[in-house]
């Protein structure tokens, strides 16, 4: 269908004047009336009377306007409903976080954000796996340390530190260590890793631990540092409450890693929408 003329019409049917209707419009009088003229040379039909005095609309011409209205009516409130979405963000979001990190962090603020924004849905896959988002459907990931994948976008939410901790019993009873050599006499709690990282000298040095257990699970690691069973390195979302508390201590301050990232990605060739760029900017904000 050509569009062009279809405006001049309604806007000069309405005013009953090629003067008024064209300046309704923002447009000349002559440009409206060599539109309206190629109009009818295209149906093939006369839509309007006119004399000096008036212009009135045929019996083809107010049939004409009739849809015509209703297909601009049509487009404007199409235009509404993207302009509402765009100022009230709406619809499904569907994300992929690593799995304790996901609990501990991402859900909790997702929740937060969908008591701000009810209209927003969110699909959530907590899972280690190195998801393809792509392949997958999936609208964003939240990926933490190192990125890879040079075929997503990403952007940065924040950074997470790992901490060195014990219980102050444990260090009453075995002493503090003050180098990364006097550490590997103490007691250590694993996770899956058997070397931990650190900065010495502002180089990275990873140090291999012989530990008393071994836990494919931070909340255990942190439940049996809590009660004097050794010394642990957990990264910060997990310690923090506890070393404000002074239920654990931090130990090796000087030989702290340096900071991973927290990332969101997303595919390269896929326009944020407005709820996904709120969303992220919400999780990045309370990251801060």
């Amino acid at each position: 269908m050509q569009w062009e003329g279809i405006s001049e019409f309604v806007s000069v049917a309405e005013n009953q004047s090629f003067t008024l209707g064209a300046k309704k419009i923002a447009v000349s009088t002559g440009h409206a009336s060599r539109q309206i003229s190629s109009l009818e040379q295209r149906l093939n039909v006369k839509l309007f009377y006119r004399t000096t005095r008036k212009v009135s609309l045929t019996e083809e011409g107010k049939v004409f306007y009739q849809h015509c209205r209703s297909v601009l009516d049509g487009l404007n409130e199409a235009e509404r409903a993207i302009t509402n979405l765009q100022s009230m963000p709406r619809g499904l979001v569907k994300l992929t976080a690593p799995v304790t990190y996901g609990e501990s962090v991402v859900l909790p603020l997702i929740n937060d954000f969908l008591q701000k924004y009810s209209e927003v849905e969110v699909t959530s896959y907590l899972s280690n796996r190195k998801i393809n988002i792509i392949d997958e459907g999936y609208d964003l990931a939240i990926r933490l340390g190192n990125l890879e994948d040079s075929s997503l976008m990403a952007k940065k939410l924040g950074s997470r530190k790992n901490y060195v901790c014990a219980s102050p019993s444990y260090l009453n009873k075995y002493g503090v260590p003050h180098s990364l050599s006097e550490l590997e006499k103490h007691r250590c709690l694993l996770g899956t890793l058997d070397y931990w990282r650190f900065n010495e000298q502002n180089r990275e040095r990873n140090i291999r631990l012989t530990g008393v257990l071994r836990y494919n699970s931070g909340f255990g690691l942190v439940d049996a540092a809590l009660k004097g069973l050794g010394v642990v390195q957990l990264p910060d979302y997990y310690v923090n409450s506890y070393i404000k508390s002074g239920e654990l201590v931090t130990i090796l301050d000087n030989f702290i890693a340096d900071a991973e990232g927290i990332w969101a990605v997303y595919p390269h060739n896929r326009q944020l929408s407005p709820k996904i760029r709120l969303l992220v900017d919400f999780i990045a904000e309370n990251l801060a």
